[in-house]
């Protein structure tokens, strides 16, 4: 399988982003005794690592679920506790991955075969439907491979979409969780008339009220 150049550079990217960097010491001796001196590059180094862990300890419970998601799809629902729904993401990710190399398979191999046309060397020449003795056996070739084409593009916008939405189900969860109902309040459900100004008459009909309760 030849993989887009964009979804290449995407790995790299991300490859990138997660590489632990190298820090370097500087060894003095003086004697027998040798001293380890941090270089100003090593500690610009321990001063972020220290800032980005600070910062992970003062988020609150749905920043860290969103974090966690992230990071990797499923772990902010295992921190929320809803184990439940890790099969769905792990589902989820498997059919639009699997849509993604098939889809990508396909319109690499009609590109190629599109390519080749023009030296009729393509292993569709004698295809009913992309023959070279049909009339319009190259265009149905450049039909598939741009209908693969977007087809792949558009489960690679998908897959984005719900790697965002896994996310952003962590984050609501994790909140939603530290959401709490007092005793203070309460819900009052009433019969009351309602007039209508249509007709001039008065309706039936039920009211909904949520009020806080004073002691």
């Amino acid at each position: 399988m030849r993989v887009a150049p964009g979804i290449v550079l995407l790995l790299v990217g991300l490859a990138l982003q997660f590489q632990v960097s190298s820090a370097h010491a500087q060894v003095i001796t003086t004697g027998p005794d040798s001293v380890v001196v941090l270089s100003p590059e090593t500690d610009s180094i321990a001063q972020q690592n220290k800032f980005f862990l600070s910062g992970l300890k003062n988020l609150d419970r749905p920043g860290k679920a969103a974090l966690l998601s992230a990071a990797f799809p499923g772990l902010g629902q295992a921190y929320n506790k809803a184990y439940w729904k890790i099969p769905i993401i792990f589902a989820t990710g498997a059919v639009l991955g699997y849509f993604i190399i098939d889809n990508n398979d396909k319109y690499q191999d009609f590109r190629q075969a599109t390519i080749q046309r023009r030296d009729k060397k393509d292993k569709y020449m004698n295809d009913p439907i992309y023959g070279d003795q049909r009339p319009n056996g190259a265009q149905n070739l450049r039909s598939s491979r741009d209908f693969y084409r977007r087809n792949r593009d558009l489960t690679i916008i998908l897959s984005v979409g719900a790697y965002a939405m896994n996310i952003a189900e962590a984050y609501v969860h994790a909140h939603l969780k530290e959401f709490e109902v007092g005793d203070d309040l309460s819900l009052r459900l009433q019969p009351d008339l309602f007039h209508t100004p249509a007709n001039r008459s008065v309706a039936p009909g039920l009211t909904l009220t949520l009020y806080t309760r004073t002691k």
